[in-house]
């Protein structure tokens, strides 16, 4: 977890001021259907009205609300420089003038702006307890996982006016986080339109994730259906010199059970998603929860402190009350994790070393067992809410292993592990535990194009692109249920550890897994060319991501 206190001011705050050309980009579009009022609901410095200065042509309305006196400064000497703009610069929390004007039914004709990124617990109890209420007022779901640009989107869409456009800069997480379903839900259900550009280039260096562009246009009525989402895949940011209303009016979108929930399939290209949702149908192909179970690894509440190397141990004489742990995926490259890589671990003086001990009251244990829990004690190592809430604090709960581990996270494609060492994991991985005795087949089924773009749909991303699959969502992944006698998982684990590169190794996967499933070898080519395209936008890579996109009409 990470602590407020040790995140950056720029952080905190949430502010990555938004380039010149996206904020004109943004301001044309919204401009197109002439609108009396525009609002922007965290204004800065002003850069949005900047924008406006260089394209409007006709006296409208401009409300900017902004939390930090200076910048709101700022911003109110930017919108001196046109008199075309009547403005007022209000200095306030948005979510708190939100709230108040949502009670009056005030409306705006255009919602702009760059919405501030803080997670939930970076928020001051007063804030918290405003993002609380506009969710209630909408009747949404809440969650304490949410982050401070969701509510302020679904506050702005509450303002915004019947057929009014909100144009806006939000992470490229909107797609697959689970706070942001209730928004997701929202703006279906208010939005005609919902058109999302995703720019494969970043548009904040400092913010590490990938950033959208949102364009919505509000219903009309409540209730005319929407027509649902699009994503422009733009492979560079030239889009920025076109028009935006040709993208908006052209967009092809896409609408119905495939919005449920996440929004990963739109990336998809009709005949991706023909091929997906097909093979998925087959009787070889099931869901990962009807193989297998799965449970988090040995949460310690503190790491550092429980997982020590071999120094530590000697230092302290900790020998009886060590057992092996495999805590990284730097710990293991491959597929197999045996005592040959444990011990390979031990040298390189990676904490391969996991403190078991028991309920045994702190002055009966030996000399150099207390001297390292008062250590820890003295670094507030029990006041930490997973341990203090134990008794005694140094007791770890749920201590086992299972003979299949999971990374929780991964860099180009999730992989079940061996453990033929039968080493403990902590919550960086998951204890998998297979149905079948057929362990073997299930690991080797397990790479392959469709599991693999499985995981892309159902998991998350953060910033520098790394996929995170939490349990609910591993056991949706499609996997192969099929038996080969010949396969050989210490030659795959070779090939895994070797860098073998994917554009190899899952051909020759799916010419032995997915073709023994049923499928052909043009339905295991387009599965593998989604995988790659949407792994390639995850990792930021330009390569031939946005390449066959059908996204006119």
């Amino acid at each position: 977890m990470n602590f407020k206190i040790n995140e950056s001011i720029t952080k905190l705050r949430g502010g990555y001021y938004t380039p010149a050309p996206v904020a004109k980009f943004l301001s044309q579009w919204v401009l197109n259907k002439k609108p009396k009022t525009i609002l922007e609901p965290s204004c800065g410095d002003g850069v949005f009205i900047r924008a406006l200065n260089g394209i409007l042509k006709y006296k409208t309305s401009f409300t900017g609300i902004e939390l930090f006196s200076e910048e709101a400064e700022k911003a109110k000497y930017s919108a001196t420089k046109n008199r075309l703009l009547q403005s007022q610069i209000i200095v306030s929390d948005f979510l708190d003038w939100a709230n108040r004007k949502i009670e009056e039914n005030t409306k705006f004709d255009a919602v702009i702006g760059n919405p501030p990124y803080i997670r939930y617990q970076y928020l001051e109890d007063k804030a918290q307890q405003l993002a609380e209420t506009i969710f209630s007022k909408f009747d949404l779901s809440f969650t304490k996982h949410t982050n401070a640009w969701v509510s302020f989107i679904i506050a702005s869409i509450g303002l915004l006016a019947p057929s009014g456009r909100l144009a806006m800069v939000i992470p490229s997480e909107i797609l697959h986080v689970l706070h942001a379903e209730s928004l997701r839900k929202f703006l279906l259900s208010e939005c005609e339109r919902i058109l999302l550009i995703d720019p494969n280039e970043l548009l904040f260096e400092q913010a590490l994730q990938g950033t959208m562009l949102l364009l919505v246009e509000k219903k009309n009525k409540p209730y005319i259906p929407s027509k649902g989402v699009a994503i422009l895949s733009a492979p560079d940011n030239t889009f920025l010199s076109n028009n935006p209303e040709l993208y908006f009016q052209k967009a092809k979108y896409l609408s119905g059970d495939l919005l449920n929930g996440k929004w990963m399939k739109v990336l998809l290209s009709s005949a991706e998603l023909n091929v997906f949702e097909k093979v998925t149908k087959y009787k070889s192909i099931t869901r990962f929860n009807k193989l297998a179970t799965v449970d988090v690894g040995i949460v310690t509440g503190a790491n550092k402190f429980f997982l020590v190397n071999d120094e530590i141990v000697a230092q302290f004489k900790l020998h009886k009350y060590i057992r092996p742990m495999f805590g990284r995926s730097a710990y293991c490259p491959g597929i197999i994790y045996d005592h040959k890589i444990h011990k390979m671990n031990q040298k390189q003086g990676f904490p391969t070393n996991f403190l078991m001990f028991d309920a045994t009251p702190i002055e009966k244990l030996p000399k150099g067992i207390r001297d390292y829990i008062k250590q820890g004690e003295l670094l507030h190592i029990h006041t930490r809410y997973k341990c203090r809430i134990r008794s005694p604090w140094y007791k770890v709960p749920s201590l086992y292993s299972t003979a299949v581990c999971m990374l929780k996270r991964s860099h180009n494609f999730p992989r079940l592990i061996l453990n033929k060492a039968k080493v403990f994991t902590t919550d960086t991985a998951y204890r998998i535990c297979p149905i079948s005795k057929d362990i073997p087949n299930l690991i080797f089924n397990f790479i392959n194009s469709l599991t693999a773009l499985s995981a892309e749909l159902e998991g998350r991303h953060y910033g520098g692109g790394v996929l995170e699959l939490v349990p609910s969502e591993i056991e949706k992944l499609f996997v192969p249920e099929t038996r080969n006698s010949s396969i050989s998982l210490a030659d795959l684990d070779n090939r895994i550890k070797n860098s073998v590169r994917t554009d190899i190794l899952f051909p020759q996967q799916d010419k032995i897994v997915l073709k023994a499933a049923g499928l052909s070898g043009s339905e295991c080519d387009v599965l593998y060319n989604a995988w790659d395209k949407i792994r390639s936008r995850r990792q930021r890579l330009v390569s031939n991501a946005y390449e066959g996109s059908d996204f006119y009409e």
